[in-house]
């Protein structure tokens, strides 16, 4: 059976079966084995029957770039919609982040009345512990009709996982393939010494001695071997954005263009900055020579414009060696011969420990080009004093941890349903989630009534302080409530300032400050400059007294996760921008990297837009909000001119 030219494997074959059948599909499989084409089979039938097909993914980037395909691959017929940036709304395809999808959902579900599948790229996602309960949302809450291609790296409890789903949606295929295209060879590499089979490390006592007949060898650099070996691109794993930086430094004076690629860099170079509007400047320049000598870097902190062009040049193969941090397995689709780790250990906000075999699968599976190499190397860099063989082995080849469910209900989640279901059936959608599902296998009896209660208690705590904040009565929402319910984020905060009349009293740019001080999360170890106390006046301190008091109703009831407070150590940052600075002077008030500055106006944007939506009643606010958006909206922070750029 072929599709796209594409002889298709076991698996693809079975999963087309299943779209041909009415199925619904659950589909587990290595990076890289072939699972988006999948997606693209059911996109094809469901176009031919004139209905539509939403594609959601877990990030802005993946989105962004499965537009991009799409749009190469069957023209104007694809859409978008992140929050900050909406294209074709209405087109066959469209594209969405799953937060856009799940409050399509919840606002007006007849939107989604001509789809014929909704695509969960990446659903194994549903284990991330602040966005994970998404996912289930839009699963459980999806109208009976909708059929679903969900698209997942090998997990361990898919067969849990698809029984859930059948019992939620019925009439699903569950499919799992292990096998890769290209198998992986992993092994070990000692700095100094050289690389090493994990396989044939079994104790401490064994490296020890095998210490001592590497430094009889000779020192090795990892870089050093595979440049050696042949064994380019290299995608180079750092897990720190300084360290992707500096190994990209240490590393540029290595030549690994020919003259010939070194012209069509610069070529390539010069029309991708020409078709973005790309402005030099010293960041630019220090790209420009990294490029020029085959090597890169690539994290959040650059500009988006600049990840476009990395991007860009890597999958033209005339970056070699690409050093990166963990979300680039997520991103393009480009696989290379050698991965390399530069350690098997991370931060992960409470303390320092090796990462899960399913991340390390993710990152390592880029490795090995169908139809090119035999097979794909990984290394990983393990130091003599600091290492754990049992962990090393768990990482590399131990179970991929099973997918645990992160059900938490938001309150714009809870007023939602409340105003659907009512109280007591909004406690029992709990009974519908995957977390209920997996306590029901969970242990003794004790434990699964225990973890309930403890589940019911968090949502019942919840819709307490929903009634003693007056966003609920017995009867419905009140009018706080209908407000919170159209705001996705945040939705406390906002409604109280809103009718506080905190967005009344200010001008565009005081709203861009406040918004921006809303989500703001910082960063250890930035530094920002103090905003000015005429910029907000009484109006700063307004803001925080509203948000503190929230947080502190919230804390009588043992609620856990409280409202965030605001943050304005931004502030004076983002006053300039919005005044009409450049973006390049923001250094002047913040040591916040470009990347993270634009992320975090686009998340500024999404919070205005939303307000602009549930203000159309308000004679004055609208155009101020309009005021704002052109203030804050424009040059590198403008996603949907990026996007539209090509």
């Amino acid at each position: 059976m072929k599709f796209r030219g594409f002889e298709l494997n076991s698996f693809q074959r079975r999963a087309v079966e299943a779209i041909n059948a009415g199925r619904s599909v659950l589909l587990s499989a290595p990076t890289g084995a072939g699972k988006t084409l999948i997606a693209e089979y059911a996109l094809e039938e469901a176009l031919r029957s004139g209905r539509r097909v939403i594609y959601t993914a877990p990030i802005k980037a993946l989105t962004n770039q499965k537009y991009r395909d799409f749009r190469r691959l069957i023209g104007d017929d694809v859409g978008i919609m992140t929050g900050d940036v909406t294209i074709n709304p209405r087109a066959p395809l469209q594209l969405m982040t799953t937060e856009i999808f799940r409050n399509t959902i919840f606002e007006d579900d007849s939107r989604v009345s001509d789809v014929a599948y909704v695509v969960f790229d990446e659903v194994h996602y549903m284990d991330d512990l602040e966005r994970g309960t998404v996912w289930e949302e839009s699963i459980i809450f999806s109208p009976p009709e909708i059929r679903f291609i969900c698209l997942s790296a090998t997990i361990s409890n898919i067969d849990q996982l698809g029984d859930w789903l059948e019992e939620i949606h019925g009439n699903f295929e569950v499919i799992k393939s292990t096998k890769r295209p290209v198998p992986l060879r992993h092994g070990l590499f000692f700095p100094g010494f050289g690389p090493s089979k994990l396989d044939s490390i079994t104790n401490l006592d064994q490296l020890k001695k095998r210490k001592g007949a590497y430094k009889r060898r000779g020192r090795h650099n990892v870089v050093d071997y595979v440049v050696k070996h042949r064994l380019l691109p290299c995608l180079y794993f750092c897990f720190s954005r300084k360290e992707c930086e500096k190994k990209a430094m240490a590393n540029f004076h290595r030549e690994l263009l020919t003259g010939e690629e070194r012209q069509r860099l610069d070529q390539s170079f010069e029309e991708i900055c020409e078709l973005f509007s790309i402005e030099s400047n010293d960041d630019l320049e220090e790209i420009r020579t990294l490029a020029r000598a085959g090597v890169g870097f690539h994290h959040a902190g650059i500009l988006p414009v600049h990840k476009e062009l990395i991007e860009r040049l890597y999958t033209t193969g005339l970056i070699k060696l690409l050093f990166t941090t963990e979300t680039f397995a997520l991103g393009i689709n480009m696989p290379v011969k050698t991965v390399v780790f530069n350690q098997l250990k991370k931060y992960d906000g409470v303390s320092f420990d090796y990462i899960k075999t399913r991340d390390y699968l993710q990152m390592a599976g880029r490795a090995g080009r169908q139809g090119l190499d035999k097979e794909g190397k990984v290394f990983s860099l393990v130091n003599f004093s600091d290492v754990n063989v049992p962990a090393l082995k768990q990482v590399i080849y131990g179970d991929v941890e099973p997918i645990r469910s992160r059900f938490n209900l938001s309150y714009n989640t809870i007023l939602n349903l409340y105003q659907r279901l009512g109280g007591e059936r909004l406690i029992e959608a709990y009974e519908r989630s995957f977390a209920a599902f997996q306590t029901s296998e969970a242990g003794s009896k004790k434990k699964r009534e225990r973890m309930g209660r403890q589940h019911r208690e968090s949502i019942e705590r919840k819709i307490q302080f929903l009634e003693k904040v007056r966003y609920i009565d017995h009867e419905g929402l009140l009018p706080r409530g209908e407000i919170a319910a159209q705001i996705t984020g945040y939705e406390i905060q906002l409604t109280e300032l809103i009718f506080q009349g905190v967005f009344e009293n200010l001008n565009e740019h005081q709203i861009n400050v406040v918004l921006t001080a809303i989500h703001y999360d910082e960063r250890r170890g930035e530094y920002n400059e103090e905003l000015s106390g005429q910029v907000l006046g009484p109006w700063r301190r307004k803001v925080s007294d509203v948000v503190y008091g929230m947080i502190r109703k919230e804390r009588d009831l043992g609620i856990q996760d409280t409202c965030k407070p605001p943050n304005f150590n931004l502030s004076a940052a983002i006053h300039h921008w919005s005044m009409g600075g450049e973006f390049d002077e923001l250094e002047q008030y913040t040591s916040v990297s470009p990347g993270d500055r634009v992320r975090t106006m686009r998340m500024t944007i999404q919070l205005v837009r939303q307000l602009k939506k549930i203000a159309l009643k308000n004679t004055s606010l609208p155009d101020k909000l309009d005021r704002a958006l052109i203030a804050i909206n424009r040059d590198v922070v403008d996603a949907r001119r990026q996007l539209e750029a090509g």
